[in-house]
């Protein structure tokens, strides 16, 4: 059985459109830099009002990854 060692970062994912394309853009974003990213988890959700409805979508995240061996 192999054994791993995770770290885990924080970063924050915006949008337009909504809560999941937040989410993907910063998954989209953390896989051009950094490899074997496992899992993540959803932190806090924001967001910025505009004449009275959702204009920006802010979603706090800790991704998981394993560290090489």
């Amino acid at each position: 059985m192999s054994h791993h060692t995770y770290k885990k970062i924080e970063l924050v994912g915006s949008s337009t459109i909504g809560m999941e394309e937040a989410i993907n853009n910063a998954l989209k974003r953390a896989h051009d830099s950094i490899a074997n990213m496992r899992w993540f988890e959803v932190q806090e959700v924001r967001g910025h009002i505009e004449n009275g409805e959702v204009a920006h979508w802010q979603v706090t995240l800790k991704i998981g990854f394993t560290l090489e061996e």
